[in-house]
C-alpha cells in the first residue's frame, strides 16, 4: 500500500516540530546537558539556526563515537534528570573501551511503542517469554524483561557475552566459538523442554541453531523475535520456512543501544524475503547516504551507508554514521517515511566482518 503525499506531509511536520522542541531542550541551559551546552558555545546556538530536520542535517556534523568512549557519562546528563539515578548501557566493546550510552526510561518508552507492533496471537499475554541473547551491559537485556512485563509475561533469560564470542573467532579459533554457542543452545533446550513458553527473542544465528536442537513450534513457541545485523533474503526464508515452518510468527528488528528498535514491515511474497525496517519517527531518523558524499541520500533501491539521528530529551545524537549498510526502500503502510532494508557490516562485499551469535 503506497503511502499518500498528505501522510508523506504530516509525518515531516511531525519530525520538523520534535526537531525543534528537542533542539530546546538539549541547548537550554534550564534543560540540556554539560557536552551540548559547551558546543554550542564553541559552534553556534542551534534554537535559532535549526528550525526543521533538513536544518539539523546541513547545519551539524557527525557524531563522533569516540565521544561516548573517551568522555564520562556525567557530561551526558540534561539538567532535568541530575536527581536521578542513571542506567549504563554499553555497546561495541569487543576490543577497548566500549561506548556507552546513559539513560533513564526510553528503553521502556521503545518497547511500549513496539509492543503494539506484535500479535496476541504469537505473544499472548501473561504467557511467558525466553529471551536467548547479550545481557550484562546491554540496554536490550532490559528492554526485553520490560517488553514481556509490559505485557504481563514473566521472561527467562540465558546469559550471552558476545564479545567472547567475536573475540575467539577473529583469533580462529572456531572451535572454543562453536562449543560455546552448544552452550548457549543447551541452556535455551533445556528451558524450553521443562517450562511453557510461547515467546522467543533471539539473534539470527541462534535461532537456527536453536532449530537444529529442537522443534520451536512442538515445544510451544508461537512467536518469534529476532535481532541482529545481518539477515539476507535467504536467511530470512530458511528461518521462516524451515526453522519456523511457518507456523510461527516472525518479527524481525533492527536496533541497537544508540537507536532503540526499528520495526520491520510483515513480509509480502513481492519482497521476496527482503527484509525492511522503519525506524521510529519522530524518535529516531534513519536515512541511506552516499559513503563518500554524505549529505547525499542514495536513490530508492541503491545500497548506502547508514545514518541514524536520535532525537530524545535522554538522549540528542545527530547524524551519527553507523557501521552499518543498507538499501534505501520507500515509505510504507504504516510509515510516511523512508526504511531501510537488508542491513549488513558496511563493506561486506569489500571484506570478511566478524558477527559471532549474530
Amino acid at each position: 500500500m503506497s503511502i499518500d503525499s498528505t501522510a508523506l506531509q504530516a509525518a515531516q511536520e511531525t519530525l520538523d516540530a520534535h526537531v525543534r522542541e528537542i533542539v530546546a531542550w538539549h541547548f537550554s541551559p534550564e534543560t540540556g546537558c554539560p557536552f551540548w551546552l559547551d558546543w554550542a558555545k564553541q559552534h553556534f546556538d542551534p534554537r535559532a539556526e535549526v528550525k526543521c530536520f533538513a536544518d539539523l542535517i546541513a547545519k551539524f556534523p557527525h557524531f563522533q563515537d569516540e565521544w561516548l568512549r573517551d568522555l564520562t557519562p556525567d557530561v551526558w546528563v540534561p539538567a532535568q534528570y541530575r536527581s536521578r539515578p542513571y542506567n549504563i548501557f554499553e555497546t561495541g566493546g569487543t576490543t577497548g573501551m566500549p561506548k556507552q550510552r546513559i539513560g533513564w526510561d526510553d528503553y521502556k518508552t521503545d518497547y511500549e511503542e513496539f509492543s503494539g507492533k506484535i500479535s496476541d496471537e504469537h505473544f499472548p499475554r501473561g504467557a511467558a517469554w525466553l529471551m536467548v541473547g547479550p545481557t550484562g551491559p546491554r540496554r536490550l537485556r532490559l528492554a526485553i524483561e520490560h517488553l514481556a512485563n509490559f505485557r504481563g509475561s514473566p521472561c527467562y533469560f540465558v546469559d550471552l557475552d558476545p564479545r567472547w564470542v567475536k573475540k575467539v573467532i577473529a583469533e580462529k579459533k572456531a572451535d572454543q566459538a562453536r562449543a560455546y554457542m552448544d552452550h548457549v543452545v543447551e541452556q535455551a533446550v533445556t528451558l524450553l523442554q521443562h517450562r511453557k513458553i510461547t515467546g522467543l527473542f533471539t539473534t539470527p544465528k541462534l535461532l537456527e541453531a536453536l532449530g537444529e536442537r529442537i522443534n520451536l513450534y512442538e515445544a510451544g513457541i508461537r512467536g518469534v523475535f529476532c535481532g541482529g545485523t545481518t539477515m539476507s533474503p535467504q536467511s530470512v526464508r530458511f528461518i521462516v520456512e524451515e526453522v519456523l515452518e511457518h507456523r510461527i510468527g516472525f518479527y524481525p528488528t533492527y536496533g541497537n543501544t544508540l537507536m532503540g528498535l526499528a520495526a520491520s514491515v510483515p513480509l509480502r511474497p513481492e519482497d521476496h524475503f527482503s527484509v525492511t525496517y522503519y525506524a521510529p519517527q519522530p524518535r529516531a531518523v534513519l536515512r541511506v547516504v552516499q559513503p563518500d558524499q554524505t549529505d547525499q541520500l542514495v536513490g530508492y533501491g541503491a545500497w548506502g551507508r547508514v545514518e541514524l539521528t536520535t532525537l530524545t530529551k535522554e538522549f540528542f545524537m545527530p547524524r551519527f554514521l553507523e557501521r552499518d549498510e543498507a538499501l534505501r526502500r520507500e515509505p510504507r503502510a504504516a510509515y510516511a517515511w523512508d526504511g531501510v532494508a537488508e542491513v549488513r557490516p558496511f563493506g561486506a562485499m569489500e571484506k570478511q566482518i566478524v558477527e559471532g551469535v549474530y
